[in-house]
């Protein structure tokens, strides 16, 4: 029954947020967005499970036993949920991060549905005022393009820092263009992407309304770009779909 009641409680409506005609606020991660957060990651982020299993066999691939991997912005835990499933015999502790206290109760039911609640913890705290040193790996999974572009670099900065050597840094993130004429034809593509998986019209333009001044995308180039600037030695990507990217940062062993 309990478990039963968790379900209930974890368990996605759907995403309606932007069925409206009038857009009240720009976009923040309360209560509301909660309640549809997993549902809108699945129909708003192309191949959002697959760059989660790819991310794992980079982890696995990078990371000794032992080593700590941080999801910096966790939201609901589904990614770290996944990595302890994908990679349970790794003997990896995971640590997630949000700002978002509703974000975290969620993921901490889910953690506790899953029985995994012994293999990873949640902390609510700024990632941008953090220090959790010699970590094996921070992951950014559609993270770094709400800080604002001026504080970046210097948050960049610490995470390669707190790095071990050796240790990796995943960013994934949507990009722009600065080919006008594709970039207008990578956001037309994405919104029929949306289109397929149950979005209006009204919906994608509101919500894209909402999030015009919170969500700011720099292009590849200029990701890693900075990445290197800060000191990693190795900036590859590892997945592209048009608009939305993965990069892999390696620090100096």
């Amino acid at each position: 029954m309990v478990s039963e009641v968790k379900q209930e409680m974890v368990r996605p409506l759907r995403d309606t947020l932007f069925s409206v005609d009038t857009v009240q606020e720009d976009f923040v991660f309360n209560e509301r967005v909660v309640e549809v957060f997993d549902d809108m990651l699945d129909r708003s982020v192309p191949f959002y499970r697959e760059v989660i299993s790819s991310s794992a066999r980079l982890l696995d691939s990078y990371l000794h036993s032992g080593d700590t991997v941080y999801d910096l912005g966790c939201s609901t835990g589904t990614t770290l949920l996944e990595f302890c499933r994908l990679l349970e015999d790794k003997g990896l502790h995971f640590v997630g991060i949000d700002s978002s206290g509703p974000m975290l109760e969620k993921a901490q039911l889910k953690a506790e549905l899953y029985r995994k609640q012994e293999s990873i913890r949640f902390i609510e705290e700024d990632i941008t005022d953090m220090h959790h040193p010699d970590a094996g790996a921070f992951i950014l999974n559609y993270t770094l393009q709400f800080i604002r572009p001026l504080r970046r670099e210097a948050f960049l900065r610490n995470l390669h820092s707190s790095l071990r050597p050796g240790g990796i840094l995943l960013l994934s993130e949507k990009i722009i263009s600065h080919d006008q004429r594709l970039n207008r034809e990578f956001i037309d593509i994405y919104h029929q992407f949306k289109k397929a998986r149950g979005y209006s019209e009204l919906e994608i333009a509101k919500k894209r309304e909402a999030l015009e001044n919170v969500l700011i995308p720099f292009s590849i180039e200029e990701n890693r770009s900075m990445l290197k600037q800060i000191g990693f030695t190795t900036v590859e990507t590892y997945f592209q779909w048009f608009n939305f990217t993965s990069l892999i940062a390696v620090k100096a062993s």
